[in-house]
């Protein structure tokens, strides 16, 4: 075989090898469980322990193709797997790691192969344990070798160590170390893709190096997406907290208005009244959630209207329930239902000479919720109909907590002829969105 033919077959089994640790790692990555992994930098045993789960069984059977045949050598990436092994779980799950991949290597007499993988997990680990921070261990990536003079003139000038330059220099000792035990032994007690001392030994060097380092760039990607999707739900989660906290004092405020009044001339209603605010408050100060079944939102709204009811008057207030049995089950955003209800008192009939009438309906239809809130106040005229969701308090603080949990998955709309009533028409989907389990 000549030397173009030689080299070219070196160049594609290279090639095949950084492709492999690749796929490999974007395999991995897939999987929820090895992506938490990845995202806790901190790991405790069990940690560990799914980290090796998870990378060991595809390295023994590259191990293994390459024992089969000669012409999957590509597929032996055990030093390389120790190795990152230990970069990410440490100076114990890497020599233990690189010692489980090469028994198969160990039962076909390659007596070095386990000492050589334990060695460069071992390895792998002192750096880890080394490095100050552990997040600099992700800035190793395929073209580190780059910033090979700028860390030379930080070290020499500033006598500071770029610490990206440690797993570049331990690969490279690794993988000459490699080459120098089987030109040393003569026997095939280890595994060299390409053993021999001349200048085409830098492409295995580079393929080692891309080996470890395409890997960690894929898997650093994985932690930086689950790291922006975790902020983008802390946002959301922070700006449902802000929406909330919009409510409650804009709720509190008019309650103690009605109590006050109320004190003044009927005591005796005026302690019913406090009673009703004390179950709110008792919610209120309960731990703060996203979401609550229909039935409890109803049961708040209840205590609501009994302290409206007690300041209208009970012949001028009228409460019609026409409730699904199957809705009372469903979940909505906590506090969905008392600005609107309070909107309707304030805005829909006390403006209103006479009695009045609020109507709740519920109803599920295909996975959806529906809720209607009808009065049969004043209405709404046609030139403010178009500033209500942007200048009423509750309607817009509605409208924008539906907005953050539901994106445009949602429908809130309002229905109002002058002089006859308002309807509030809210339709969500039944299953709570993932914004809950944001704690």
């Amino acid at each position: 075989m000549d030397t173009a033919t030689s080299v070219r077959d070196l160049l594609f089994t290279l090639l095949l090898k950084v492709g492999v640790a690749s796929s490999i790692a974007a395999l991995l990555a897939r999987w929820n469980t090895f992506r938490r992994v990845l995202f806790t930098e901190e790991r405790d045993v069990d940690q560990k322990l799914k980290l090796m789960m998870f990378m060991v069984p595809p390295l023994i059977v590259g191990v293994v193709l390459r024992l089969v045949g000669s012409a999957y050598k590509f597929a032996d990436l055990s030093m390389e797997g120790a190795f990152l092994m230990g970069l990410l779980g440490g100076r114990v799950v890497g020599p233990i790691g690189g010692a489980i991949i090469t028994i198969p290597a160990l039962i076909s007499h390659e007596w070095l192969a386990m000492p050589v993988a334990s060695t460069a997990g071992l390895l792998g680990g002192l750096i880890r344990q080394a490095i100050p921070n552990k997040e600099d261990l992700w800035n190793f990536g395929p073209f580190t070798f780059l910033n090979i003079p700028k860390a030379t003139v930080k070290l020499l000038r500033k006598a500071e160590l770029s610490w990206e330059m440690a797993p570049l220099t331990t690969c490279i000792g690794l993988e000459l170390g490699r080459v120098a035990l089987v030109q040393a032994t003569k026997l095939k007690w280890l595994f060299a893709i390409d053993p021999h001392w001349d200048w085409w030994l830098g492409l295995t060097v580079i393929a080692t190096l891309m080996s470890v380092a395409a890997p960690l760039k894929i898997w650093n990607n994985t932690r930086i997406e689950m790291n922006l999707e975790r902020h983008q739900q802390l946002l959301l989660k922070a700006r449902m907290d802000a929406l909330s906290s919009q409510i409650n004092p804009h709720f509190l405020f008019n309650t103690l208005n009605t109590v006050s009044a109320l004190i003044r001339f009927d005591p005796d209603s005026a302690r019913g009244v406090v009673l009703k605010l004390s179950n709110i408050l008792r919610r209120l100060l309960r731990k703060h959630e996203t979401f609550v079944p229909l039935q409890e939102e109803l049961q708040f709204i209840d205590d609501y209207l009994d302290i409206e009811v007690a300041r209208f008057g009970r012949d001028n207030l009228e409460i019609v329930k026409q409730l699904e049995e199957e809705s009372l089950e469903a979940f909505v955003p906590s506090m969905l239902l008392q600005p609107i209800v309070e909107n309707c008192l304030k805005h829909g009939l006390a403006p209103k000479l006479g009695g009045g009438k609020i109507q709740l309906r519920t109803n599920t239809q295909d996975g959806r919720l529906k809720i209607e809130i009808e009065d049969n106040g004043v209405g709404i005229s046609e030139e403010k109909m178009p500033h209500v969701y942007v200048e009423g308090i509750g309607l817009s603080n509605v409208r924008e907590r539906l907005h953050v949990l539901y994106g445009a998955d949602f429908r809130l709309e309002i229905q109002s002829r002058p002089g006859e009533g308002t309807i509030i028409r809210i339709e969500i989907p039944e299953v709570v969105p993932a914004l809950q389990t944001v704690g």
